[in-house]
Order: C-alpha cells, then structure tokens, then sequence
C-alpha cells in the first residue's frame, strides 16, 4: 500500500508531541514509518514569577501544528485528512493544571520548568520516604495548598498538559502511566498511583475540610496498549479547524515525553536505556530492580508500560549553546557573510572534537533557569576562565557542549557508580546529537558508556507517542511493548554506536571535578543578581 491509499484507506495513524519550543505532529505508516508531518513554533512566558503557556497558545499551537501537518499530505499526496487508524498525544510531563466543575482552568498552566515548589517537595519527600521532586504535579498541589491559594477548594480535576488536550478531544479523563508517574509515585505491581502514598496524602490535607480527596481529582491511569477514547465530534474541530477530519478515530493513553522518548529509542526494556538532550535533557535508565534508597537528583518514573525507570531531569541543556551560536551568526552577518545555521552548528559542533579533552580549563554552566539537581533554584548562564587557561574556539565550543551535559553526568554518576545500575544500551536522542558523532561522543565520555544514536530518532516524541497509537491498533499478537517494538518498529537495528575513549572519558572527569567545584561560582552568581 502506498502512503497516499495509507491515507485515503484511514490506515494512517497521528502522533502529535508538545515540547518546550516545538509541537510537533507526525503521521506514519502501517509499516510505523513516518510520511507526513507538522510543526508549530512556541515559548512558554514567565507571567507573575511563574513559567506558563496560556490556554490560549495551547489550542492555536496544537491547531497550527495540524494545519501545517495537513498541508504537508496535501502537497505531498494530493489527497484530504479525513480519518485516522489512531491518535496519540504527548506533552511535557509534570507541572499543574486544575479545572473547577464547570471545566474552567483555574490557575495559569504552571509547567515543569517552575522551582516554586522546595517546600512541598520535601515534605512530601519525607512524608513519602520517596523521592518528590519540584516539577511534579502533586508537589504544585500540595505548594498551593500550603500557601492558602484560594483555588484548591474548587478543584474538580487535575491533570498534566497531555492529560488535558486528550480529554479536550475525547471526553475522557485518563493518562498513560509513564505520565501519571510524573504526576505521584507509581506502584509497579498495581500499575496505579500508590496506594500507601495516596492514603497518606488524604490524611496530611484533611484538617484543610476540602470536598475532594486525591483519587477524586487525578485522572485514571492506563498502560501501554489499552484503548483510551475516541474523538468526539467537538474534539475534530478543535484539532481540525478545516473540518474534514471525522470523530470516532480511537485514541492511546496519553502520554509524557520521557515515554514517547523511550518508545522512539527502543528503551523500554530492562538494562537499557536513553538520553533526550534538547532544551531541557534527561536519562532514562530502566530498573531491573527499585535503588536501595531514595535519592534527590533521582527520579523513580515509569516506562509507558509500566516498568520502574531512573530518571535524571535537567532544567537545561542547549539553550545555552543556541545563544552562543546566535553570537556568531550576529558576527557573519556583521562581516556580510551569508548566514545558513545549520552549517554554522555543523562547523562549531565539529570544532569541538579538536578541543583538549579538558577544555583546556574552560568552564561552562547552562543554566538559564533554575537547576534542582545542582541544587539551585535559579540559574545564570556562565562562561568562567582564569588567565592560563587554554582560550580556543574549539575548547570554547568543547566546553558549551560539555556544559549542556555537566548536570546530567552528576545524576548518572549516583546510578552507575554508586548503586552500580548495569545497563546493556543506552540511545541518545534530539537536538544535542543532530550534528553526527559530536554529541553522541561527548556524552559516551560523560557517562562512560557507548552511546547509539538511530536515524529515526530524529523524530523524537511525536514519533514515539504515534508508535502508542500504532501498538493499541496494530498488536495483533498481543506482544508485550518491547517486544512489539523490537520485532514491528526496529527489527533489531541499534543504530550506530560510538564508544568512549580512554582520552575523552580521563578528560570529561578532569572537566567535571572542576564544575563541580565551580559551582560555588554559580552560586554567588545568583545571589548577587535577585
């Protein structure tokens, strides 16, 4: 079947995917390859001290990302969306977003990027004896209950962005597991919000008299593989404002991007694992079995379907990098010279591998806001260099890229050194690793481990989520998750891999002792500048 009767057959299946600075749709085949896709560029705002994207930007980006998705078949296959095999949605996990009974958001959206939260996290933490980290949703709830916001008596529902887009389009109030696990700790044998946890939480609120308790306002949770809804006739012409897209087209459990990430890398297996660096970047190691102890850089979310995962979430990654690089570009354009950024990432990202394995003394912290893992709750973007220190282009640029990854290692470090997690393939994915080799050697010195990177990762989340949509309608075997992925979507292809050197990994730990000791510098930094 060509793409074109794919499309016009309803085979097709939609994966749409809200990150930081992009939306992005993508639609794929029977055979899980992508044919057409979609894109929306937008930033979240800093209103009143707090990072949000209003209601409003929500639904024109997700509107936007399809339009141009649409106009993309329709140039490419001259043919009409009209319906879909299935949908998937994915958005940024954590973060808060609570509705009254008339459906109306109560607060703005407060995404994960907010560090307002210290604490509730670390009473919940203790309550717990788990680890809750700032960015997750029931740590902004609890922070609101403890700051009296006015609000929280009104909530009827809350719920994460991906869990309120895919209940805007069907009606239902559900979340994948990967995401609700963003949202409260999970239990892996019940594959619900924990239970002992849940109850504990009831009873902390209690005296507060509100008429809701916990499990009255989260969404249901839903593995990998169950069917979680259908269009309705209102959602289609929220997400098609052209009107040619009919309901009835059935719908995956929504999920957050850490899932989608580790289904479009082939990670949901225990022992591997992989790292999505971009504007924020994180790791996602699954667990053959839970750590011995709670830990604060730490992370315990979930795999879509249900497995306990190690994340390390970094607020940063290469938007400092990106800054850097619009510099230079200022500078060609200065100089009259014509300006093609894909070339000038692709020079400055291969200068890099010339640097000293050190970077020459160079130092660089990426923190453009605030970095829990560091333990900074807010950030400075530094570039730091004494007089004797080896001030080259190519340790310049060795440095911003060991920079984006710098926090990333001091979270791995804990799993791979201290509780001596084995991990058999780790997949590097996003705009991090789009120049070849460059990236991907960075962080296989960082980490110590061989790092793949695959063609299709490219794709990213909107991918990933797509492939959710696929394995609810096309698991014909009824294969678990893994397996399906690994016979149906990768038919074993790894990608290729890069392997550290002895040089790089000596030279990353010599880069690394000093970051760490420079971070008192950071420190100051944000102290000095409120």
């Amino acid at each position: 079947m060509t793409a074109k009767e794919t499309i016009q057959q309803g085979k097709a299946i939609l994966g749409i995917e809200f990150g930081s600075t992009r939306i992005k749709a993508v639609l794929i085949d029977q055979e899980n390859k992508p044919i057409a896709q979609g894109s929306h560029t937008w930033e979240n705002q800093l209103v009143d001290g707090l990072w949000t994207y209003s209601t409003e930007a929500i639904w024109y980006g997700l509107q936007d990302c399809y339009a141009d998705l649409r106009k993309d078949v329709l140039k490419q296959y001259d043919t009409e969306l009209e319906i879909l095999a299935g949908i998937g949605i994915s958005a940024m996990m954590h973060g808060y977003m609570a509705f009254n009974e008339k459906n109306e958001i109560l607060v703005p959206f407060r995404t994960w990027r907010n560090t307002n939260t210290g604490k509730a996290a670390a009473e919940l933490s203790k309550l717990f004896n788990y680890n809750i980290p700032l960015r997750w949703s029931i740590s902004h709830l609890y922070q609101c209950i403890l700051d009296n916001e006015e609000h929280v008596g009104d909530i009827k529902f809350q719920t994460t962005l991906a869990g309120y887009i895919h209940w805007q389009l069907t009606g239902e109030k559900v979340l994948g597991v990967g995401d609700a696990s963003g949202m409260m700790p999970i239990d892996p044998d019940t594959k619900n919000y924990n239970a002992t946890m849940v109850e504990k939480f009831n009873k902390l609120i209690e005296p507060k008299g509100y008429s809701w308790t916990l499990m009255d306002i989260f969404p249901k949770v839903l593995v990998a593989g169950k069917n979680a809804g259908f269009l309705t006739q209102e959602g289609a012409k929220k997400l098609d404002i052209s009107g040619h897209l009919k309901a009835g087209i059935p719908f995956c459990p929504p999920e957050g991007d850490a899932g989608t990430g580790m289904a479009a890398t082939n990670a949901v297996k225990q022992r591997t694992g992989n790292v999505s660096a971009g504007t924020s970047s994180f790791s996602m190691i699954v667990l053959e079995k839970d750590l011995s102890k709670p830990y604060e850089p730490i992370d315990i979310v979930t795999t879509p379907d249900g497995s306990l995962v190690a994340m390390v979430h970094c607020n940063n990654c290469t938007s400092d990098i990106n800054a850097w690089v619009n510099i230079f570009k200022e500078y060609q354009e200065l100089m009259g010279f014509p300006v093609d950024m894909n070339e000038i990432y692709t020079r400055l990202f291969n200068k890099a591998l010339e640097g000293q394995a050190d970077c020459g003394g160079l130092m660089a912290y990426n923190y453009v806001s605030g970095e829990p893992v560091a333990g900074l709750s807010d950030g400075r973007p530094l570039f730091v260099r004494s007089a004797n220190d080896k001030f080259t282009l190519a340790n310049f640029m060795r440095t911003q890229l060991y920079g984006a990854i710098g926090v990333l290692k001091l979270g791995n470090d804990i799993l791979l050194k201290e509780e001596n997690v084995k991990v058999d393939r780790i997949t590097g994915h996003g705009g991090y690793f789009k120049t070849k080799g460059v990236g991907q050697r960075m962080l296989a010195a960082a980490l110590n481990s061989p790092i793949s990177v695959m063609e299709t990762a490219g794709e990213g989340g909107a991918w990933g989520i797509a492939l959710l949509a696929s394995y609810v309608v096309n698991n014909d075997k009824q294969q678990n998750l893994a397996d399906w992925l690994e016979e149906k979507v990768f038919a074993g292809d790894a990608g290729v891999e890069i392997a550290p050197t002895a040089e790089d990994v000596a030279g990353f730990n010599a880069y690394i002792e000093n970051y760490k000791a420079g971070l008192a510098i950071e420190q100051a930094a944000v102290e000095a500048k409120k």
